[in-house]
């Protein structure tokens, strides 16, 4: 229960500070508002950042299906994460990042009637392409969530959670956002994408739009194919 509570408490607080800093950029007449993509990239990273370091002695702080996934594959197990809180893990991460979602949305409660534009609103919960190219989208995903893994494999992949490895980790974050984000919005994690589409599909936000089902495949899948490879990869050659 220890594990399962400090994914769904980091996950979370990760949802809570980066989807926040999209809220306050995106959503009309906020401090923030327009402020722009190199502080989506720079919140996010710092969101990652403080996540680990919350919850990391008690979990490893995975906070991402895609991280779970790929260890588990690959048999890189830990004294916290065995075959047994696998479970465990993956409904903590995607429970927090409902929770997190519906904190933002809270935090932001007087601005979602100020903004007429529904998919400013969808892109506060969930990921949207600048261009949608089904094949495309997939390999941003895929390639961005390969670098993610075979970045954490370098830094450690049992060990990214200690010492000062979460500051790394967040400017590994930093570099994907910059680098490859600028094509999907890089989930790069299916429980940061789906936990708060499925919020974004339950609250009664006013002129919200559809929650973009059609599209929402592919920020799980692509992420946890491209997570498995580069972990795989990184073993193979470095190893």
């Amino acid at each position: 229960m220890n594990v399962f509570l400090g994914e769904f408490i980091g996950t979370a607080l990760l949802i809570l500070l980066g989807n926040g800093v999209v809220a306050g950029v995106v959503l009309r007449d906020t401090k923030s508002e327009n402020a722009g993509w190199i502080v989506i990239t720079i919140g996010w990273a710092l969101a990652v950042t403080f996540a680990v370091y919350a919850v990391g002695h008690v979990s490893g702080a995975h906070l991402n299906p895609a991280v779970s996934l790929s260890l588990a594959a690959t048999g890189q197990w830990s004294e916290q994460f065995t075959v047994r809180t696998l479970p465990l893990y993956l409904a903590g991460q995607i429970l927090g990042a409902m929770l997190g979602a519906m904190l933002v949305y809270l935090h932001y409660l007087p601005h979602w009637a100020h903004t007429e534009d529904a998919g400013a609103k969808r892109a506060v919960f969930c990921t949207t392409p600048a261009i949608r190219h089904t094949t495309g989208n997939f390999i941003s995903e895929f390639i961005g969530t390969f670098v993610l893994m075979f970045g954490l494999s370098a830094i450690g992949a049992t060990r990214f959670a200690e010492g000062l490895n979460p500051l790394v980790v967040g400017a590994l974050i930093l570099a994907i956002g910059h680098s490859l984000g600028g094509t999907t919005g890089y989930a790069i994690n299916p429980a940061r994408d789906l936990g708060p589409r499925i919020i974004h599909a339950i609250l009664p936000i006013p002129g919200k739009g559809g929650s973009d089902w059609g599209y929402a495949w592919i920020p799980v899948v692509a992420p946890i194919l491209g997570g498995l490879c580069g972990t795989v990869a990184f073993r193979a050659l470095m190893m």
